[in-house]
């Protein structure tokens, strides 16, 4: 899958998001952070629907103030991410099988159209980038270094919207793919063989210049990811 910095990719995390791991550092764009960070525990049962989000546990938790995790979940309110209870604070929503289609088939659609722009102005030198980062990706799937799968699937896909030099496109992609818990992929070994094999249909369908097969790659790639988030979801019980 995509990354969320620029159009992207299930995270085994606890209900305290272990996952975030060290202390996020203050800078101007640090309650964008904290909702990212909630928003991944959403989107990968970290913390389920009706579970309350509590501003010092949170600020406590990250090694920020109180003022970024408040920011953070009005920025989430507006996304229907979390709902305010008078006098009690912050809930998280419900969130829906139909939902998780509903985010993933939007990607998909996007993604796809780029890729199949991309397709005409895809170079022999670029094809040689593309695969070394696949080479590169099945390494650390491999060594299992999640840190590193996500970076380098980021990387892979990143160049590919480049190529298609639509940034409107590419802008939409990048808001819809925010609600995407890339840890919970780039830490599945399964998932991680999956992509290396989808890269390779990509690539080969670059190389032969046939945009509708790698529109139609890159679809079946967020559908799998919904497929996967969907059973992480009800392996967890999150809708029980």
């Amino acid at each position: 899958m995509l990354d969320s910095r620029e159009g992207g990719s299930p995270l085994t995390t606890t209900r305290n998001g272990d996952f975030a791991g060290s202390a996020l550092r203050r800078r101007p764009q640090l309650s964008d952070e904290v909702a990212a960070h909630v928003r991944g525990l959403i989107m990968s049962g970290g913390v389920r629907p009706g579970d309350y989000v509590r501003l010092d546990e949170t600020a406590a938790e990250l090694g920020v103030s109180v003022t970024p995790v408040r920011e953070a979940l009005l920025t989430l309110r507006g996304e229907g991410l979390v709902e305010l209870v008078p006098h009690r604070g912050y809930v998280v929503a419900p969130l829906t099988r139909s939902d998780i289609h509903d985010l993933f088939w939007l990607q998909g659609q996007i993604a796809e159209r780029l890729a199949m722009r991309a397709t005409a102005a895809v170079t022999p030198e670029v094809l040689r980038e593309m695969r070394d980062a696949r080479d590169e990706l099945a390494r650390a799937v491999a060594e299992s270094d999640a840190a590193r799968v996500e970076h380098l699937e980021f990387s892979f896909h990143r160049q590919l919207n480049r190529l298609a030099n639509a940034n409107k496109l590419s802008w939409f992609l990048l808001n819809a793919v925010r609600y995407t818990p890339a840890h919970l992929y780039s830490s599945d070994p399964k998932w991680g063989e999956a992509a290396v094999a989808s890269h390779d249909r990509l690539i080969a369908a670059l190389e032969s210049g046939d945009a509708q097969e790698a529109g139609a790659v890159t679809r079946e790639h967020f559908a799998d990811g919904a497929d996967r988030l969907l059973a992480h979801l009800e392996t967890i019980g999150i809708w029980d």
